[in-house]
């Protein structure tokens, strides 16, 4: 049993259902074994240095067919917040290769986790979504959706980016929060922190990036304003606070221009 800062007890249990057994049972020898935790809920309360302006966010990828986008299915009944960290098994592996990985990256699949995590709806429910982060920050991501749980922020979608082909437009059109791709900053030769495992992209339409008339995704135009409405991230909010207790700083305050969805641990 752990005891965080905030006096919650978090109880390791195992943590069911489809692709994350399937990918416990395919596990590489010799990885770590999968950690989970589950813990009783608390009441609900009611994305690299900043570059230069440029005309895009993200350098286009080639066309490719894509899955159509679906937002969390809830589960009936699930109250509770529940996760799990796991190593990347085989079949994790096929299916990042060559959508979110390949070879070059700078940093190996051994040094990447696979989170399920609960997250609330914006309906209302429940549901479980996946991220792929390192090694090295994957407890501390944990934390951060335990706190966005509890404080009752509701996530859109949050599938990895290879169900959208790798294609990180594709992904931010469909609302849809996601943490590693292995791909550079637009318009240069360095590899965005998303490379790493250690930026996050969260809920993109509600929290789009701006550069003076440009936005993208195209969606997020009127979000661009920072309504208060469900979703949408504010300076020193809930949401920026429990990234913060875990080390991970806000685009939302670079001067521009300005990323309102993304949190990496170095602030680039």
């Amino acid at each position: 049993m752990r005891r965080t800062s905030s006096g919650r007890s978090r109880v390791a249990v195992l943590m069911g259902g489809g692709l994350l057994l399937g990918a416990l049972s395919g596990c590489v020898a010799g990885n770590p074994p999968p950690t989970s935790i589950s813990v009783a809920p608390s009441a609900p309360s009611a994305g690299d240095t900043a570059p230069a302006p440029t005309p895009s966010k993200r350098s286009p990828p080639a066309p490719q067919a894509l899955p159509e986008p679906t937002t969390a299915s809830p589960e009936p009944g699930v109250t509770e917040f529940s996760a799990a960290v796991v190593p990347v098994t085989p079949e994790l592996a096929e299916r990042m290769t060559p959508t979110s990985w390949r070879e070059g990256c700078p940093v190996a699949l051994a040094d990447l986790r696979y989170l399920t995590v609960s997250h609330r709806t914006f309906e209302g429910g429940v549901a479980t979504g996946e991220l792929v982060v390192h090694a090295d920050v994957a407890d501390g991501v944990v934390e951060v959706f335990h706190d966005l749980f509890d404080a009752g922020y509701p996530i859109r979608s949050m599938r990895l980016v290879d169900d959208f082909g790798g294609d990180d437009d594709a992904s931010m059109a469909a609302d849809n929060t996601s943490a590693f791709n292995c791909r550079p900053v637009a318009g240069t030769d360095r590899w965005s922190e998303h490379a790493y495992g250690r930026a996050l992209d969260l809920n993109p339409v509600e929290n789009p990036w701006v550069s003076g008339d440009a936005v993208e995704p195209p969606a997020g135009a009127e979000f661009a304003s920072r309504p208060a409405v469900a979703g949408v991230i504010a300076p020193d909010d809930a949401t920026v606070r429990a990234f913060l207790a875990a080390g991970w700083l806000w685009g939302g305050y670079w001067t521009g221009p300005v990323d309102h969805q993304h949190f990496s641990t170095t602030g680039t």
